[in-house]
């Protein structure tokens, strides 16, 4: 062991059976300390209660157990549920609960704060303060579970990393929450449950291919040209659309898994007709399963606007027409902030 106290769930179970056995114990008391933190999903060592206190003791001597705590929860009239997290060292984070007649999905974030800067993203307007571990992003979705169960009975059905942050930028974090959040030992849920959105980062979603990754991918667009999407998008500079169509295709021929497009309308900037063609030449180039149409969500920093319904209808109609298959999705949680572009640690 190395001097000064460890987050003991950054261990594997090989490297605590060696702590165990230098510590003079069974090695089987290793195993018994990785169900409690991973199936049992204990946020303190005190809890591990089939250890003796002498052993609890000595683990608290040498570990820590920086477990995310809830801070604050608010309920919006539609049934969403959003959570302000607390770190270990004073941050916070929110997560969202989102039911649905079908699902009850948990939308998680990556990183404290984002460096992207997206103009029509609340989260956008805080400076990053750092990425959330792999743990840490685990714990949301433990305690998004439990208050799925708690209020509707039925555990989570769906993950979608779409909270504060871009996931692809912490991405070493984002697969490890993912491969605990599928083990057997960890929460079992399927990889096809799961869909991490980036805002395009061409690179990493080249590398998502090479780790053959089973979860789905969602590419937040909302802007069909480079100059449009530049605009509201400052990371359009270092990774534009043919990039990020290259690197979906990539994405495609390494892992099969779904793609989706993200795109928010905005009034009089992205929802013409000929944006509409835009997109569909898009959609053509790469195998994407669906167009998500997603209404704008005001934020108090920036002055965009939504379109008109009629409006909506004659952008939908002209997609439709066009065979591109896509889902207007109403937003959800607008009435405490927890809808698309809102998280920002208001409260």
């Amino acid at each position: 062991m190395k001097s000064g106290k460890q987050n003991i769930r950054h261990f594997t179970l090989p490297e605590l059976e060696v702590y165990f056995e230098e510590l003079g114990e069974k090695k089987f008391r290793a195993k018994q300390v990785y169900e409690w933190i991973w199936t049992k999903q204990v946020h303190s060592i005190e809890e591990m209660t089939n250890l003796s206190k002498e052993l609890r003791q000595k683990l608290n001597d040498n570990f820590t157990l920086p477990a995310l705590v809830i801070n604050s929860t608010q309920y919006s009239a539609d049934g969403t549920v959003k959570s302000s997290f607390k770190t270990f060292d004073g941050h916070l984070v929110e997560g969202v609960l989102i039911p649905t007649e079908n699902r009850v999905t948990a939308c998680v974030s990556s990183q404290i704060g984002c460096s992207l800067s997206c103009k029509f993203c609340a989260t956008g307007y805080i400076d990053r303060k750092r990425n959330l571990d792999f743990d840490e992003i685990y714990d949301q979705v433990v305690l998004i579970n439990r208050q799925s169960e708690k209020i509707y009975g039925k555990k989570l059905t769906n993950i979608v990393f779409m909270g504060m942050g871009e996931p692809l930028l912490n991405y070493k974090n984002v697969l490890k929450s993912i491969e605990r959040i599928t083990a057997p030992d960890g929460l079992g849920m399927s990889p096809r449950r799961i869909t991490v959105s980036t805002a395009g980062v061409a690179k990493m979603i080249r590398q998502l291919g090479d780790d053959k990754v089973k979860f789905k991918l969602a590419l937040s667009l909302h802007a069909a040209n480079d100059t449009k999407r530049h605009d509201i998008m400052p990371i359009n500079d270092s990774n534009n659309i043919k990039s990020l169509i290259e690197a979906l295709n990539y994405f495609y021929k390494q892992t099969k898994n779904e793609i989706t497009f993200e795109y928010i309308l905005f009034n009089n900037l992205n929802d013409s007709i000929q944006d509409a063609d835009e997109l569909t030449k898009i959609y053509r180039q790469v195998p994407a399963d669906l167009v998500n149409i997603i209404e704008y969500n005001p934020i108090e920093f920036a002055q965009f606007a939504k379109p008109d319904e009629d409006k909506v209808a004659v952008f939908m109609k002209h997609l439709e027409k066009n065979r591109v298959n896509a889902h207007l999705r109403r937003s959800r949680g607008k009435d405490i902030d927890a809808a698309c572009g809102q998280l920002a640690n208001k409260n």
